[in-house]
């Protein structure tokens, strides 16, 4: 019997379980390794954290999923792999051999910068650890009367956070007892002007400072390189990633910004019965932004070429789109949508960007009597 191990259970990794809750595969055992029990869509966390969904809409739940394609779960975190002797090692269940692996177990948010500061410091990453520290911290400002929040980062990420910050914010509080500033080297690095002036428009129109510079921690919040300080209560980091230390010792060869070096099919370079996937991944030979939406296009063609590479068979190609459809999310429901150059906002980009989340989430939606998908109504 092979032995197939994925490791985490991101996007990528959540079409893998479909595939196999669909079709099993003849003579493989698999087993899926994560430290929770649930996968958090990263692509809702704005519109949860602004008070549009229940937190259970953004999650998929791993045990009917796992039930249905006939998984074993270990509930556990990677801590190392050994490639050259096909085993990766776990916190608490020690090793586990395979014959095939594939990486799905994300990335981590460089926070050594704002160590240092005295406020509140909730990371992005892991999902989990953030809507815990986030549904304290809206208590503790609920108390208070009063909120100062920076959000670090000024891509996606650190943009969608700030806006449904303050829009959560100023349902709870007076929105004069609301201060929320977005610090980065940049609105929107790597995008088009169109949606970078979009961006910034929302960004004034609903009352966020952005602060440009590049911010470590101090005792009263952050502080600029120039040494301007930036005084606040709470610090959400949305920075760039960073590969987790263990990658270093796996055996495996790493891409120059430490991540797995894969090439077409997401298979790693070095070695062929390992694939990776999401963030923890890069594309060698196609270089693409770490964002969810590659993780979510990667997922068909990972599921396809485990079963291939198990049978003995080649790999199939895949090659990344070269743009993406961006849909971010601005505070309210309202949207801003950009497809290349072009860009456009509005009740009906959210309206779109609802409905596609929605949409995603359903496919694992599993029914316990029937091992089948929930019909589940557009809009529900």
């Amino acid at each position: 019997m092979k032995q197939l191990v994925l490791a985490g259970a991101g996007h990528a990794h959540l079409h893998v379980l479909k595939a196999l809750a669909e079709r099993p595969w003849a003579g493989v055992e698999v087993t899926l390794i994560s430290p929770y029990p649930r996968q958090i869509y990263s692509g809702m966390l704005p519109g949860w954290m602004a008070g549009h969904y229940r937190l259970d809409q953004c999650a998929a739940v791993l045990k009917p999923l796992l039930a249905a394609a006939g998984v074993r779960f270990v509930q556990d975190s990677v801590v190392g792999l050994d490639a050259p002797r096909r085993a990766i090692q776990t916190l608490n269940h020690g090793e586990i051999a395979y014959d095939a692996l594939s990486l799905d177990t994300g990335a981590e948010v460089e926070l050594s910068a704002l160590a240092a500061t005295d406020a509140t410091l909730l990371s992005i990453r892991p999902i989990e650890d953030f809507v815990v520290g986030w549904t304290r911290q809206l208590e503790v400002f609920k108390q208070r009367g009063v909120a100062s929040l920076a959000v670090v980062g000024g891509g996606a990420a650190g943009v969608e956070l700030a806006l449904a910050a303050r829009y959560r914010l100023t349902r709870e509080l007076d929105a004069s007892k609301v201060l929320v500033k977005l610090v980065g080297g940049g609105i929107l690095p790597g995008h088009g002007p169109s949606i970078v002036a979009r961006v910034t428009k929302a960004l004034v129109r609903h009352r966020i400072e952005f602060v440009k510079g590049y911010a470590s921690g101090c005792l009263s919040g952050l502080e600029l390189h120039d040494g301007t300080t930036v005084p606040v209560n709470c610090i959400i980091a949305a920075t760039g990633v960073s590969p987790a230390i263990w990658l270093a010792d796996s055996g495996l060869t790493l891409a120059p910004d430490g991540f797995i070096a894969v090439q077409d099919g997401q298979q790693s370079v070095s070695h062929p019965q390992v694939f990776a996937a999401g963030d923890v991944a890069s594309r060698i030979d196609a270089p693409h932004a770490k964002s969810g939406v590659y993780a979510v296009r990667a997922g068909p063609v990972l599921a396809r070429n485990l079963n291939l590479v198990l049978t003995g068979q080649e790999p199939l190609s895949y090659q990344p789109q070269k743009r993406s459809l961006y849909l971010l999310a601005t505070g309210p429901k309202e949207a801003i949508m950009s497809w290349g150059r072009f860009s456009a906002s509005g009740r009906w980009a959210w309206l779109w960007k609802d409905r596609i989340d929605r949409r995603f989430m359903r496919q694992y939606e599993i029914n316990p009597t029937s091992g089948a998908e929930e019909k589940t109504q557009p809009g529900s």
